[in-house]
């Protein structure tokens, strides 16, 4: 799936616009940076309401490309020309978390998550 597919499917809005042809595996919904960092694989788009730069540089470290604020929330600026100079994407959708993720999967794009 493509950001563009996502940003049609969540009904998002543009914040910081990157490679919107990026192909993405998998998304991951969290508040919790640690999770992220612990539980994440493959090329995932992150889903999340916490808003500091802490969560583009987990972004940038976990080579995800993608990142969308639920509910509606807006970054700060600082937050945003962080992820400008990342060269990551950031939407925001009006969906709650539960259902931006549900509907992507509902689309195709699983979670990633290996149960042992």
């Amino acid at each position: 799936m493509k950001v563009q597919d996502i940003i049609d499917i969540l009904k998002a809005e543009i914040l910081v616009e990157g490679n919107l042809e990026e192909e993405v595996k998998t998304a991951c919904g969290s508040d919790m940076m640690s999770d992220v960092l612990a539980f994440v694989k493959d090329q995932s788009v992150l889903l999340t309401g916490l808003m500091n730069p802490q969560v583009v540089r987990t972004a940038e470290m976990m080579d995800m490309h993608c990142i969308i604020f639920v509910r509606g929330k807006h970054p700060d600026a600082l937050v945003l020309n962080l992820a400008e100079q990342k060269d990551i994407t950031i939407l925001a959708t009006p969906y709650r978390m539960f259902t931006a993720c549900g509907l992507l999967f509902q689309n195709g794009l699983g979670g990633g998550c290996d149960i042992s």
